[in-house]
This record gives C-alpha cells, structure tokens and sequence, in this order.
C-alpha cells in the first residue's frame, strides 16, 4: 500500500441493540483509488456515514493524515480534507453552477459576494474536470453527468485529500463513465485519494488499485485489485460461490399475449418529462414470458414503459391488454387492468421513504388487509408482511422500520413485493437491479423466474446488456424512441445487441 492516508481502527457501531458494524477497519493510500465493496447491508454507508461526520462511532479510531480525528459533524469532516459525493446528487436546482461549487463559502467580504471572483474560480474548476457549460447555468438544466462533475468540483474547491464517491455511474452512459474514470485517474499524480463504491466489478477492476471488502458488518479482507478477479471478490462478498449473471431457465411455451403494443407515438415535448419522441412502437409480451428492452441513454425506453403505465400521455397508437384495448390517462387505469410498473428510480418514483415498509407493502392491497373495503386488519398486514419477506429473503427489522433505512436490495424487493400482492397480469420493471449488490442480483432475477413461472408477462428495461441477454426470453432494442431490432435472447450477444442500438437498422 501507499502512504497512509486514512486508517480506521476497529469501528464499530449499533442501532437499537443491531449490530451495524463490529471492529471494522479501512486503509486507504495517498493518491489511491480505494473500492469498498460488500452487499447491500455489509456495512458500507454507516462506516462511510461515520468517516464523513454524519454519524458517531461507538468504538474505534480514526487516523487521517497521520492524526487521530474525530469528526462531529460532515463540516468538520469537510474541513478536514474529507468531501463526499452522494448518489442523490444534493446541488440546489435553482442555483447556477458557480453558486453550487462555492455554496456557504462564496468569495467576498462580509455579507457581500464578489461575483466575478466566483465565476472565475468556478470556471477554473470546471475546466479542471471537463465540464464545458457556462457557470452561470443553473443546475437543473444539466444532465446527471454534469452534475456529478459540479460535485466534483465542489469537492475540489474545498482543498479535499479524500473523495467518497458513492455508486458515482449508476445513471451515467458508457461514455460518461469512460469521462469520469478519465478524471479519477487524473487524481493519482495530484495525490488525491478516491474511496469508490460500486457494485459494478468490472469498474473496480478498470479503475481501482485496492479494495477493502465488508459482510454482514465485518471486515472480510483487503487487497490489490492486480492480485484478484471478479470472481474471488463475489466469493468474498456473499460467503458462497455465486454465479453473477444467471442465464434464464427454459420458460414455460405459451402463445397467449396479454400485452400488444401498435404503433405508440409522440410528438417531441419541451425539455424535461416528455422530451423524448416515441415512433411507432410495436412490439408484445405473451403470458409467462421475459421480454428485455435494451437501448442507450435516450433511446426512449423509459417513455415508452411510462406511456403504457398511463404515467405520461402518448398521442397515437393502440395498447392491448389480454386482446382488450386500453388507452390509460393515469396509472390507475393501467393498474385497475393488471399493469404495474417498477420504476427506475425506486427512491424518487416508487416508495414513501418516510414511511414503514407496512405502509410501503401494503399500499396496492388494501382489498387483502381491510374489512369491508375501511377498516384496516393489522393482523392481516402482518400476515401479508411476513409472507413476502419470507419468499423474497427481505433483510428487515420488523413491518414498522422506516423503509429508507434498508439497502438499496431490500427496498427494491419491498417494491416488488408491493406488485407480487397486486398480482398483475404484466409486470415492468425499469433498471431492476441498478444501485443493489450482488447477491441481491441473483436474488431479483430468480424473483423475476418466479413471477414468469406463475404466468405473468414481464418487461425488463436494462441498461446492462449481460443482465438484459441472462434474464430474457426475447430482446427489443431501440434507438432515439424506436425499435431497432428483436432477437431472441439465446441467439444474442453483446456485440449484436450492441449494432442493433447505435443504428437504424430493423432485423429481420
């Protein structure tokens, strides 16, 4: 390893008499880029809540920059050289770029900000991690991507010696990656440090020099990512072998079609929701089966699954359900005939992070736990809970934990849970797996067997093509809100699939 930079000793913490994390230790070099890997549930975000201030350990130290520290708060963490980038991007949207970078630590005297001190120390920044916007625009005009880098460049601005990034290309384009490991790499000969989570192995074998691997709150092990493969870190990470990506078992043969989609359209809207163009797509799912939409960033895969759950309007073309024609204005129309949908983003679009994981799982079956259709049955929620949290191996504490506190897996399978209790005719899932481990992986996969198993008609939307080609029966591809192609999964490859995006090309 490099010269120390970070040591943290024998951390330890608990919540509510749960063991969180016991004695855990972290090293991370000088000028290193450091990958923290482990499931959803490891330990990884308290340890990272602990070094980053916003929580206090129970047990253990903390050496950095070759000083015992203790940080109170994630100012005291940030005034030490420690910044962090959170997968929910956290810049102010009505705020332009410059304002952001320097939020609560603008140039200027008193209550007087010097303006153009600011754009000007912004533009040096942008320019240092490649981003080419004018700094007065504001930041809910920027793509995902931009963001990041605005992130980054805060974090630059505070003289930092350590980034957290946190899932930092769970929403990002290939190329977007490339740019962003282009940038963390740069980092080394400047001496800065990255701790970088992902459960994208493959990023870690591209981009990280060390790992340092927890489960079930423990310290597993740590190493050189050139001394390893994907493989021993899967091993590492679950405690058993695991295959990573699992082709689909020989579905069921059925012909009946529960779900015909013909010639769905629409007009090109202003920028934001709607602003991607749909043109006559077509396409169906049978009764049983798996069909994958693979498609890059803007390919419009999301509209088409939100105009056929009723979230957005479309302008022409029909939708069938079981041979009957639905034209949904809102969801409700679509759930009331069997559609539900999983939506990409699970925090923003799909739970109530405030709320239990009762509230959550029991919203779409309120005919299964009420009394004539009022009064709510706790014991018949209970019943319902424990049934799903058995069947889907949901790591929980009990039906009235707040659901933002579980991991990115288990509140994926409260969500799916939620649609299992609806049972549906068609499910859609949208980027089933993005931000969860894993194990956790194999876990929604063998789920989405499961539900296939029992009849329903799934569509799977993913951004990866090795999950999309494991788990399909069939793939559709599409291109700036068009299909491009439809193969059947076993004849697919990569590579295809790959061609089938970037042109215009039907196959035949």
């Amino acid at each position: 390893m490099r010269q120390p930079l970070l040591q943290m000793n024998g951390i330890t913490k608990s919540f509510g008499g749960i063991s969180a994390l016991r004695a855990v230790s972290l090293r991370v070099g000088a000028g290193e880029v450091h990958a923290l890997l482990g499931e959803n549930g490891a330990g990884k975000s308290t340890l990272l809540k602990i070094l980053s201030g916003a929580q206090a350990p129970d047990a253990g130290e903390i050496d950095f920059l070759g000083a015992k520290a203790t940080f109170n708060s994630p100012q005291d963490a940030q005034r030490s050289g420690i910044a962090t980038i959170y997968q929910e991007l956290t810049l102010v949207p009505g705020m332009s770029i410059a304002e952001n970078i320097f939020l609560g630590r603008e140039p200027g005297r008193a209550s007087f900000v010097n303006w153009g001190r600011l754009v000007d120390q912004a533009q040096g920044l942008m320019s240092k991690v490649g981003l080419e916007k004018n700094p007065r625009t504001l930041a809910r005009d920027l793509s995902v991507a931009e963001q990041q880098l605005v992130e980054i460049a805060r974090a630059l601005s505070m003289k930092s010696k350590l980034i957290i990034m946190d899932e930092p290309t769970a929403a990002l384009s290939n190329a977007e990656v490339d740019r962003l490991f282009h940038i963390v790499s740069g980092f080394r000969g400047e001496g800065l440090s990255v701790i970088f989570v992902t459960h994208r192995l493959e990023e870690v074998m591209r981009v990280c020099d060390r790992f340092t691997i927890l489960r079930d709150g423990s310290f597993v092990c740590e190493g050189d990512v050139a001394d390893t493969s994907i493989d021993a870190i899967i091993r590492h990470m679950v405690g058993r072998e695991i295959t990573a990506m699992q082709r689909r078992p020989a579905p069921a043969a059925t012909e009946a079609v529960v779900l015909r989609v013909e010639n769905l359209s629409r007009r090109r809207g202003p920028e934001g929701l709607n602003a991607m163009a749909l043109h006559d797509i077509c396409f169906e799912v049978r009764r049983g089966e798996i069909l994958g939409i693979a498609g890059l960033v803007g390919s419009g895969r999301t509209e088409t699954a939100r105009a056929i759950f009723g979230a957005d309007p479309f302008d022409s073309g029909e939708i069938f359900v079981d041979g009957v024609s639905l034209r949904p204005t809102s969801p409700q129309d679509a759930i009331r005939k069997g559609i539900g949908l999983v939506p990409e983003d699970r925090k923003q679009q799909a739970l109530f992070l405030s709320q239990s994981i009762r509230a959550n799982l029991t919203v779409t079956a309120q005919d299964r736990v009420s009394r004539l259709g009022v009064f709510i049955d706790s014991s018949a929620e209970d019943t319902l809970i424990a049934e799903y949290r058995k069947m889907l191996r949901i790591r929980m504490l009990g039906p009235e934990q707040i659901v933002s506190d579980l991991s990115g897996g288990n509140q994926q399978k409260i969500v799916l849970a939620r649609w299992l209790a609806l049972g549906p005719k068609l499910l859609i899932v949208d980027e089933p797996t993005r931000g969860i481990d894993v194990g956790a992986k194999a876990e929604v996969h063998n789920l989405l067997f499961q539900m296939a198993r029992t009849g329903i008609a799934i569509v799977v939307i993913s951004s990866e093509l090795p999950e999309v080609l494991a788990i399909s029966d069939r793939i559709i591809t599409m291109r700036e809100g068009r299909v491009t192609g439809e193969v059947q999964a076993d004849a697919a490859n990569p590579e295809m699939l790959m061609a089938l995006m970037t042109v215009d090309a039907v196959a035949a």
